[in-house]
């Protein structure tokens, strides 16, 4: 899973970053408004967490920009603005959640979860399919009960599969939300990871739709 961080402050942009990572996700980020404008524009994320008192290009006027394009990305707004009709704004421009600061990194995570989970129609914060169980808690995986370990990369694999339980998703999807901005994104690495992930959860899971891609469903 893939998210973008758009922040100017320079120690909390820093904590962000480490956070996502720490819990499996690819993390894009800046600290400029035009950039991020551009970057929700032609990425591809599972969610944005955006402050809004950017330099130059505000948060509202770049997610405004988003909804406009009809770009329906989840984003929660940060601010250190705490009026009420501040926060109305917000999410009349078209955000889905809102946190103002300070906050507890704990409870920015549980809220980027919900919006991942809502935005691929999930409600409980484990996704099953079948004996395979990923807590989006706690980054735990496990198949009849019996825990599963993962590479980073296979997580994000699984994870977007997951909330994707039933649909086809193609190896150029996958990787869009496997790398980050600035990796070398390769496709065909994600056959690779999708190899792991049969020999460690079970072949009849992960099945192959030829020429479009795979297909997680319960054997």
């Amino acid at each position: 899973m893939r998210v973008l961080v758009v922040e100017d402050d320079d120690q909390l942009r820093q904590q962000l970053v480490r956070a996502f990572e720490q819990a499996g996700y690819a993390v894009d980020a800046t600290v400029d408004g035009k950039e991020a404008e551009f970057l929700g524009a032609t990425e591809t994320y599972d969610t944005v967490v955006l402050d809004l008192g950017l330099p130059g290009v505000g948060g509202l006027s770049v997610l405004r920009s988003w909804r406009e394009a009809e770009n329906d990305v989840p984003v929660l707004i940060l601010t250190a603005r705490g009026a009420w009709t501040e926060r109305v704004e917000g999410i009349d421009a078209g955000a889905d959640d809102y946190l103002p600061k300070p906050f507890r990194m704990e409870e920015l995570l549980a809220r980027v979860r919900a919006l991942i989970r809502r935005a691929s129609g999930h409600g409980a914060a484990e996704l099953r399919c079948g004996p395979l169980v990923l807590d989006t808690r706690a980054n735990r995986v496990t198949v009849d009960g019996a825990p599963v370990t993962l590479t980073a990369h296979e997580y994000r694999v699984l994870a977007y599969l997951m909330h994707h339980v039933g649909e086809t998703v193609s190896r150029s999807e996958l990787s869009e939300h496997v790398y980050a901005y600035d990796m070398d994104r390769d496709s065909n690495t994600i056959e690779v990871f999708v190899g792991r992930l049969r020999k460690k959860l079970g072949r009849e899971i992960i099945k192959t739709e030829r020429g479009l891609g795979y297909r997680l469903e319960a054997p």
